[in-house]
């Protein structure tokens, strides 16, 4: 394998939200830079375990994860480290987006509790535990990246919760990265533009084409956004070529210019 191949070798990764789009992508972008195992965390248990088998169980492996439940994410991490006696990096991605338009007058306060019990609180939960292991494991240059969103910069005139949660993911990864690069830890996060990921799709009623169509006009770049792109901007952040980045948020998003 080149050397530019090999920017994760030998690193312990779990990825949530793993079983599809970004998180998808990111995996097999981790095993392509050879890293020595990368623990696949998701609620879709039939994809991620048909992901890992695909990549293979010596070096990817599934776990069932809730990340809303902060004792499973405690699991997730505490057998990761048990099985593999180190954790060097933590990709925060899991999060969801309601269907209704949550806009602000007609605001589903049920559904905002349920969407920030998973996009805030989990990805917290997430970044808690991954810094506790990395900290008790001494691990040298432990990166834990959070998925955030170009929504986590501007208002957005629907989905206002989901807004919420992104600008909420900002002020966790800042405010984690202040504390944590004591123990030489780095904390970033990564703000995709519009991909047309499964939940993308679902939310917009639209096919992976047709999302495509959509926002390829919005770019100053042209093209089309895919979650590889994601996925690449991810390794870096979780590589040594990074060593000393840190409270950044990364926007892979072609320049969208937003409405």
């Amino acid at each position: 394998m080149e050397e530019s191949l090999k920017k994760l070798q030998g690193k312990v990764a779990i990825i949530t939200g793993g079983a599809s789009g970004i998180g998808e992508a990111t995996v097999h972008q981790f095993i392509n830079h050879a890293a020595r195992a990368v623990v696949i965390a998701d609620v879709q248990d039939e994809k991620g375990q048909e992901l890992a088998q695909s990549i293979g169980l010596e070096r990817c492996v599934y776990m069932h994860c809730d990340v809303s439940e902060e004792d499973q994410i405690k699991t997730l991490v505490e057998t990761t480290v048990k099985s593999y006696g180190q954790l060097d990096a933590m990709f925060c991605n899991a999060g969801i987006v309601n269907k209704s338009e949550q806009t602000i007058l007609d605001l589903d306060l049920s559904q905002y509790e349920k969407l920030f019990s998973v996009n805030v609180g989990g990805t917290a939960s997430s970044v808690k535990h991954a810094a506790r292991a990395m900290v008790e494991g001494k691990v040298k240059g432990g990166s834990i990246i959070c998925t955030a969103s170009v929504a986590a910069s501007v208002g957005t005139p629907l989905y206002t919760d989901y807004a919420m949660s992104k600008h909420a993911v900002l002020g966790l990864m800042r405010s984690a990265s202040m504390q944590l690069g004591k123990y030489g830890i780095r904390v970033n996060s990564v703000s995709p533009g519009a991909v047309a990921t499964p939940m993308v799709c679902g939310f917009s009623e639209m096919g992976v084409e047709e999302v495509e169509r959509t926002y390829e006009t919005t770019y100053y770049l042209n093209g089309v956004l895919k979650a590889k792109h994601i996925a690449d901007a991810v390794v870096f952040l979780a590589s040594h070529e990074s060593e000393f980045v840190t409270g950044h948020n990364l926007v892979v998003d072609g320049g969208f210019q937003h409405p």
